[in-house]
């Protein structure tokens, strides 16, 4: 019976911030050796951050790549584990995302990237190019800071595996597991009983499933060990690479990792038969045949065990089940997560949320408390880093949290900012929600000469008041950011946080420049619905009472005066349509990629039993024409945390023209041309979108 011990391991990234993982990456294979593993995989393009992106056009990431390389093979922590780390490689003028392989100072292989992410938020074709000669390795010439500690001129390049005394193992790199075919299949049938894979994965709600199943998938139809490691944290951008670090074997999960963590570094390591790999491919007759036909991958050999004889008495890891959590867990985890990495880099002294007491606003809010809570528990747990975090933004030296609420009251400062238009049941709903979370809730008043105005104004000159009413709101904000830490006699400022949610930004439902306008906004790419399933999920997490109010109250932006002392304008109201909706247009343009006329064929069917073809006409032709219109308001977004799959964000995302035909002449004709026809066989029983 041969027995291995092998280790992935998460890490979270600062992308260019090579100094703290050379730091990081020696502690952390002496854990993996204390725990008896024998090799040690990390996420995608450690070295340097996955999050460089243009930098990879630079020498200097290439340089200092290479520069920590050096100390790691110079390291004796390193000994007598084979070492899997990413870094880009420059090989012949071409850059290329790669694998460097080595042990006891020696690089075994240099496995480049077959298969390269180019789509949504990534575009790894723009900086590296993929190897397209498979089952191919070339001599790549060692810089000579590698060759003095390595003794090697040259080490192989390309797509080859590794062959130790007891095994062999593969590697993939995150998107070649995703791929139609991808390269663990021509791996297992050529013998490769470990596949390894490293990621640079980030979080989008619901997606860690379908990781989970490509993994256990690709060990049930083939056998074998994967191991998969994911980069953790938020590395300087919008995206937050969530972990869930695993180990599977013939189809199940052996080892789990957390998929959202303040730890900056988490080592995973499961104890497997290989045997039990080989006995459940003996018994596949259908793999059998095609492995007999299968071409052979170049093996590099190497004078190393995963296994030795005090194995056998070593207790073997046992299946587990893999534990989800559900959407609103990974709303109150994710952006909390990426809050805190945001807010302990940024060296700022906390948050300051202006409250309206409507959903956004309170959701936001409990994103803190949640981060709060977070923080609470890491440092409980005995979390370093942490602690010293915590006190380099507090600039107290001798304070530690305990009770998120206390935490939560000295990070974030909450205003509201009140006018004429704003009714007493909304200030009411904002103070109450600010108490339960914290302490600093100022109210902030509109100017008098602002408020006359609004008064005196009507028509044009009334909207346009409107707009300056939104955008004075941002400029108070900012104003109080830097002036409330001032007034406590702290130094620093604080973030602002915008509170505008996916919705809302997919129409343009919002003044440029206005109020939604921030340093970083935690909501921006999550939709409506969601935030109220995780507003009720902190009613009952948390124990915050005063989001009941909220919750159930119309949303409102309050730049309407008010009728008889009640809010007289809504949000869907004003935009025409339902929450519920815009979700539906939001995902069929962008994630179905459908344009007005396939949009409207797809929600003929959908809401036959809701709609009329006449109302699904003018429905998709409202949408379009606002979005269009709005689409310029995108370029101004404030960065948000990425969650859902069909965000406007037109950053790296959401790449489409910001100037439109607004009247879509064409697409809305081709519509018109179908509705009678269409009425002739639909005859719906008409009832609410949302009962759908």
């Amino acid at each position: 019976m041969l027995v291995g011990s092998c280790c992935p391991r998460p890490v979270s990234q600062w992308c260019l911030t090579v100094a703290p993982l050379l730091d990081r990456n020696p502690s952390s294979i002496e854990i993996a050796k204390n725990r008896g593993a024998r090799y040690r995989l990390g996420p995608e393009l450690e070295i340097c951050g996955y999050g460089c992106w243009d930098h990879y056009y630079e020498s200097d990431t290439l340089l200092h790549s290479f520069q920590v390389l050096a100390a790691l093979l110079e390291s004796p922590v390193t000994q007598d584990i084979i070492c899997d780390v990413g870094m880009p490689v420059m090989h012949r003028n071409v850059r290329y995302n790669c694998r460097v392989i080595f042990l006891n100072r020696k690089i075994l292989l240099i496995r480049p990237k077959m298969a390269l992410a180019n789509e949504g938020n990534y575009r790894e074709l723009r900086w590296f190019t993929p190897w397209s000669r498979s089952r191919h390795t070339e001599e790549y010439l060692l810089p000579r800071m590698i060759q003095d500690l390595t003794k090697q001129e040259t080490a192989p390049f390309g797509d080859a595996v590794l062959a130790t005394w007891d095994t062999c193992i593969g590697s993939e790199i995150c998107e070649e597991l995703w791929t139609p075919h991808s390269p663990h299949i021509d791996m297992g049938l050529d013998g490769v009983e470990i596949i390894t894979n490293a990621s640079g994965s980030h979080h989008v709600l619901r997606k860690a499933n379908t990781r989970v199943d490509l993994v256990t998938m690709a060990t049930s139809k083939n056998g074998g060990i994967y191991l998969l490691a994911n980069q953790k944290g938020c590395d300087g951008d919008r995206l937050y690479y969530d972990g869930c670090a695993m180990i599977a074997m013939n189809g199940s999960v052996f080892a789990q990792g957390s998929q959202f963590s303040l730890d900056d570094v988490e080592v995973l390591t499961a104890t497997l038969d290989l045997e039990d790999v080989r006995s459940y491919r003996a018994e596949i007759s259908s793999r059998n045949l095609a492995a007999s036909r299968a071409s052979p991958y170049p093996r590099v050999k190497v004078d190393f065990a995963l296994s030795c004889h005090e194995d056998l008495l070593a207790p073997v890891s046992e299946p587990i089940e893999w534990k989800y959590h559900s959407p609103e867990e990974e709303i109150s985890l994710g952006p909390a997560c990426w809050l805190w990495d945001f807010l302990r880099r940024s060296q700022q002294g906390g948050f300051l949320l202006p409250l309206s007491g409507g959903v956004d606003s309170a959701a936001t809010a409990c994103l803190v408390y949640s981060m709060c809570c977070q923080v609470c528990k890491s440092v409980r747990s005995g979390n370093q880093e942490v602690l010293a975090d915590v006190r380099t933004i507090m600039n107290q030296i001798s304070y530690t949290p305990q009770d998120p609420r206390d935490l939560c009251g000295r990070i974030l400062t909450t205003c509201y900012m009140a006018s004429k238009n704003s009714s007493q049941e909304t200030c009411t709903r904002a103070r109450e929600l600010a108490q339960q979370i914290g302490r600093w809730s100022w109210p902030l008043v509109a100017p008098s000469l602002f408020t006359s105005l609004f008064l005196q104004s009507s028509g044009t000159c009334y909207f346009l008041c409107c707009v300056v009413q939104a955008r004075i709101r941002m400029v108070l904000a900012y104003l109080f950011a830097q002036l409330s830490l001032w007034s406590r006699g702290i130094r620093g400022g604080l973030l602002v946080l915008g509170s505008a949610n996916v919705d809302e930004s997919l129409l343009g439902y919002l003044t440029k420049y206005d109020c939604s306008s921030a340093d970083i906004n935690p909501i921006g790419g999550i939709s409506k619905t969601d935030l109220r399933a995780f507003v009720q999920f902190c009613i009952e997490r948390f124990q915050l009472t005063a989001l009941q109010s909220i919750v159930s109250a119309p949303a409102t932006a309050e730049l309407e005066p008010l009728a008889d002392g009640q809010v007289s304008q809504t949000d869907e109201e004003d935009m025409g349509m339902t929450y519920a909706e815009l979700s539906v247009y939001g995902k069929l343009r962008k994630v179905a990629k459908m344009g007005p006329y396939s949009m409207f064929c797809k929600l003929l069917g959908m809401w036959r039993h809701v709609c009329t073809p006449r109302q699904v006409a003018d429905r998709v032709k409202r949408f379009f024409t606002k979005h269009s219109m709005n689409r310029h308001k995108m370029t101004t977004l404030t960065p948000a945390y990425h969650a859902e799959n069909y965000s406007p964000e037109d950053n790296r995302f959401d790449l489409r023209p910001f100037l439109y035909n607004t009247s879509w002449p064409w697409q809305f004709r081709c519509i018109e041309n179908q509705v009678n026809p269409a009425e002739m066989f639909l005859s719906p029983r008409l009832v609410s979108v949302e009962e759908t």
